[in-house]
Order: structure tokens, then C-alpha cells, then sequence
């Protein structure tokens, strides 16, 4: 598969709302290992807050992963902050012998100034139900949120 295209008018700088997914190569399940997912998470919370953004929800699946981001300054550059998480996790996944991690490129959503991002937080954390991996959100290890806890909320199974 290519790779997802960057649209041309967007400049993925700033303080701008993104839903990003990320896919791992060939769909390998890296995530499985609940180990290798908990050092994934804390690269992308690293490189989150280095790369100046909010993660107000994400989702590690066992091949790919979600996640909201949303940029604090007027300098947060999305393609450089998923850039370097990829290259770090990419480089772990390839230190335990298993070549490359990522397929190329991510696919991104911009949310539109006005919108508010409950529904794409909602999308993320509920992830795991859709794919009936738990039956609650809160179930799932690999699901959290950074900088703004309070949008992180599961609701009860068959509920929509």
C-alpha cells in the first residue's frame, strides 16, 4: 500500500486537532506484547510533549494505532512529532530483531475549528469495543490520555 498523501493546503503546524492512524507494516501485531505497547505509549507521550501537543486520547490496537493530537503553540508540527515517534518505535521494534515497524506514512483528519473533539476522543478509546477485543474502553490496557483527562470517558457497553 502507498503512502497516505498529505493534503496540500494544510500546513499541519500550529494549534490544530488531528485524528492520526498509523499502521504497522505487513499488519504485524506488535502491540499484543503488552510490554512493547507500554514503551510505544511512552515514546508517544514523550514525544508528544517534546513536539509540543496534547494527546487528549490514544489507542495502541494490536497492528495499528489512533490517536488525537492537538497542537500547543503556534510552532507544533504534526509531521515532525509522528516523524520522530515512528523513527524511535521503529528503531525499538527493530532492536528486538523484527525489521521495520511502520508501513509508510499515517493517515491524519483535521478537525475543523468550530468542531468539537469529543467524537474523534470517542473513536479513539472506543476502539477496542468496536473490534470486540473488551467490552468496555476502560478494560483496555493500551488506551490513555495526556493533558486533558477529563476527555477521556468510556460509555457503557451498548451504548451509542
Amino acid at each position: 500500500m502507498g503512502r497516505p498523501p498529505r493534503i496540500d493546503r494544510i500546513f499541519y503546524t500550529g494549534r490544530s486537532t488531528y485524528l492520526v492512524t498509523a499502521a504497522t507494516r505487513d499488519r504485524v501485531k506488535a502491540f499484543s506484547d503488552i510490554d512493547f505497547g507500554r514503551s510505544v505509549e511512552r515514546l508517544l507521550i514523550d514525544s508528544a510533549a517534546e513536539s509540543k501537543f496534547a494527546l487528549p486520547a490514544y489507542c495502541l490496537m494490536p497492528d495499528h494505532v489512533h490517536f488525537v493530537a492537538s497542537g500547543l503553540t503556534v510552532e507544533s508540527d504534526l509531521r515532525r512529532f509522528v516523524g520522530r515517534w515512528k523513527q524511535a518505535t521503529g528503531y525499538a521494534w527493530s532492536q528486538l530483531g523484527h525489521g521495520r515497524l511502520w508501513q509508510e506514512g499515517y493517515w491524519d483528519r483535521l478537525a475543523r475549528f468550530d468542531e468539537p473533539i469529543e467524537d474523534m476522543v470517542r473513536y479513539v478509546v472506543e476502539n477496542p469495543v468496536r473490534a470486540k477485543l473488551v467490552e468496555n474502553c476502560a478494560l483496555y490496557p493500551l488506551t490513555g490520555s495526556v493533558s486533558q483527562p477529563a476527555a477521556l470517558k468510556c460509555r457503557p457497553p451498548g451504548i451509542s
